[in-house]
């Protein structure tokens, strides 16, 4: 398509393009150009199927096909779910030449990715993200899994994508409280790499949350840019691909403590790239004003900026523990230097981290109590 763009992910074994434009999923030969083998497993959940299944399902004329519908949210993101698939693909006799193809949001595309890996030791898939948040952040970079009610992405695996092909249309069917959790994610990305996407942020975000066709594209494409460079450099997170994980101690903690019910993912990282950037400023890296600009932009969005209620100091710490990012008993915490510079430590000041988390509770005191 004229207007498709082509972010490409570049890795030593799995290279793999991102093609991003709008009505990609009526385009059959894109979609079958990935596909290795002649069998295929679409996995959606009953949101999406009845919105792009028949038409995803339509370039695959002649394929032995099978669709798996999930059940929508993330509270269905478990071992007991990725069974249900696995259960479908013995069933339907798929082999190791088989392509999962996972259509929707960031839930279908992490189990779908995870059954891949697991599925006769791996298998194919290809990506079809249809909310904001998976097309710039969940579906790039081969970070897959479920979760555990004692931590989410607990169990998972690096598993990366033939490719993933991010249909803008989709956006337009996108509810705004959807959008506006995607948004947090690209948000991250000025945050912890790019302080020239973070001013356009500033300027545009008003345009992006209005589904803008061209901010939308632009946010997607510098959001993938900017993860694609990231990952290329550290595929399994040893180092570097941490920064990705602005806000994601925080936000996780709320997500395990809210049960994976009430609040959504980029919801729950807004809140933490406050905190995270709250912490920064208590440190002496980041000015009162600059970390103001990061709790402004996130409540310009529609975000929540304060923690859950009862969501006490103690708590964030119990469930901070078990955070993937621990490392030999040491918590770790993606900080900010400066605005477009983000820093892994877990050598900071504990009354830094604490002062943080009475910040955080004594603003959600008062706000339930006006």
């Amino acid at each position: 398509m004229s207007d498709m763009q082509i972010v490409n992910v570049e890795l030593p074994e799995r290279s793999y393009p991102i093609y991003i434009g709008k009505g990609l999923l009526d385009n059959a030969e894109l979609l079958r150009s990935h596909v290795k083998g002649k069998q295929v497993a679409i996995v959606t959940n009953d949101t999406i199927a009845p919105l792009y299944l028949d038409k995803v399902k339509a370039a695959f004329s002649g394929y032995t096909l099978n669709q798996i519908i999930l059940p929508d949210g993330e509270v269905h993101k478990t071992m007991g779910t990725a069974s249900l698939i696995f259960d479908q693909l013995l069933q339907n006799r798929h082999n190791r030449s088989t392509t999962l193809i996972a259509l929707g949001g960031g839930v279908v595309g992490d189990i779908t990715g995870f059954t891949a890996a697991c599925y006769q030791r791996g298998v194919n898939f290809i990506q079809l993200p249809t909310t904001l948040l998976a097309q710039v952040d969940s579906s790039v970079g081969g970070k897959t899994g479920v979760n555990h009610p004692m931590g989410k992405n607990m169990i998972g695996a690096f598993y990366q994508p033939q490719a993933v092909i991010a249909d803008t249309a989709t956006l337009d069917s996108l509810p705004q409280r959807e959008l506006a959790s995607g948004f947090a994610e690209v948000l991250k990305y000025g945050l912890i790499a790019d302080s020239e996407f973070l001013e356009w942020i500033e300027k545009n975000h008003s345009a992006v949350l209005a589904k803008d066709p061209d901010a939308l594209t632009y946010a997607i494409r510098k959001s993938c840019e900017n993860k694609a460079s990231v990952v290329a450099q550290d595929e399994r997170e040893s180092g570097l691909r941490a920064i990705l994980n602005l806000g994601h101690t925080f936000g996780h903690a709320i997500e395990t403590f809210t049960g994976y019910r009430e609040w959504l993912h980029g919801e729950a990282v807004a809140v933490g790239m406050v905190m995270a950037a709250d912490m920064s400023c208590r440190l002496g890296w980041i000015t009162s004003k600059h970390a103001q600009l990061v709790r402004n932009l996130v409540e310009k969005s529609g975000l929540p900026s304060i923690p859950p209620a009862n969501l006490l100091p103690e708590h964030f710490m119990e469930l901070m523990a078990v955070d993937k990012k621990v490392l030999d008993g040491r918590l770790r915490l993606v900080l900010l230097k400066k605005l477009g510079e983000a820093v892994i430590n877990s050598d900071f000041s504990s009354s830094a981290l604490n002062e943080t988390l009475a910040a955080g509770d004594l603003l959600c005191r008062q706000n339930t109590s006006t």
